[in-house]
């Protein structure tokens, strides 16, 4: 954890805040000798893909096989749902 002055965190926010986001640092703000503040990171973004990029591991064959043949347009074979094309629209009057 850094500790820095209200001065030093006034005068380089912008690095101060990136090395918050980008480097995970948390950061004590002191102002007379005292704390003041303490900044933490947010918690982490991620993008759908790396969401996802474990999950392979994680789930058993028979999955991989359903999802490919939902993709491919097949039925499912637990509900005899067909493709997507032919789902009616919820908002249709």
């Amino acid at each position: 954890m850094r500790r820095i002055t209200a001065t030093e965190m006034a005068r380089n926010l912008r690095t101060v805040l990136d090395r918050i986001e980008f480097q995970g640092e948390e950061v004590v703000v002191v102002r007379n000798h005292h704390q003041i503040a303490r900044i933490v990171p947010g918690p982490g973004h991620q993008t759908a893909l790396e969401a996802m990029a474990d999950l392979y591991r994680t789930l058993p064959g028979s999955a991989a096989e359903s999802w490919l043949a939902d993709r491919r347009g097949g039925e499912d074979r637990k509900t005899g749902a067909g493709t997507l094309s032919e789902l009616r629209d919820p908002w249709e009057s």
